[in-house]
């Protein structure tokens, strides 16, 4: 990966699902793995637009920073389209041939969901279905939240089980899926 988030990538590899226009791509890791820079620069490799599909709200000084932080290492010619609660939408709305949608982050989204009382499972249907009729390539970030102790209360466990099955849903659908750890991307399915 070069300092700015760019992946080298062989023949056959992630490069070209982006530049191919199709497919959907997750990548899992845990906080500060470095899933976000991976997923830019994969989503950066296209020759199309890149469209950044933001699912934070600042609701505080620490969140927006780092919402800050993550768009200074982005850069310039990203759009950038917020979504934290109708992602779905988003995705139906803005997928279009030869342009990237990158989505960071699911995880906050699940958070969102449930923080203002939303159906859980209805908008993961959704979602689902949004990603099967996307006609441009589209990546996915999401938190891997269950690798640590069993969580002492009953929303925390909630969340944790949504998230698992979030994204055991949206890695099963993809054609590509990644866990990144120490900046480090291990590829789980579709890339040998």
């Amino acid at each position: 990966m070069s300092r700015r988030g760019a992946v080298d990538h062989g023949p056959g590899e992630p490069a070209d699902a982006i530049e191919s226009g199709h497919g959907v791509t997750l990548v899992l890791g845990g906080a500060r793995s470095g899933k976000s820079a991976f997923a830019e620069g994969m989503a950066r490799e296209g020759r199309g637009r890149c469209v950044y599909v933001a699912t934070a709200e600042p609701v505080d000084a620490e969140m927006a920073g780092r919402i800050e932080a993550h768009r200074v290492r982005r850069g310039e010619g990203w759009r950038t389209v917020e979504a934290p609660i109708e992602l779905a939408e988003a995705i139906r709305r803005e997928s279009v041939p030869r342009a990237c949608l990158l989505v960071d982050c699911l995880t906050v989204w699940l958070g969102n969901l449930m923080h203002h009382g939303h159906d859980v499972d209805a908008a993961r249907e959704a979602l689902l279905e949004s990603l099967a009729a996307a006609s441009g390539p589209v990546v996915l970030v999401a938190n891997e939240v269950g690798l640590g102790i069993v969580p002492d209360n009953a929303m925390a466990r909630a969340f944790r089980d949504h998230a698992g099955r979030l994204n055991q849903a949206v890695a099963g659908m993809a054609g590509r899926v990644y866990f990144v750890a120490a900046g480090l991307p291990l590829s789980l399915k579709g890339v040998a």
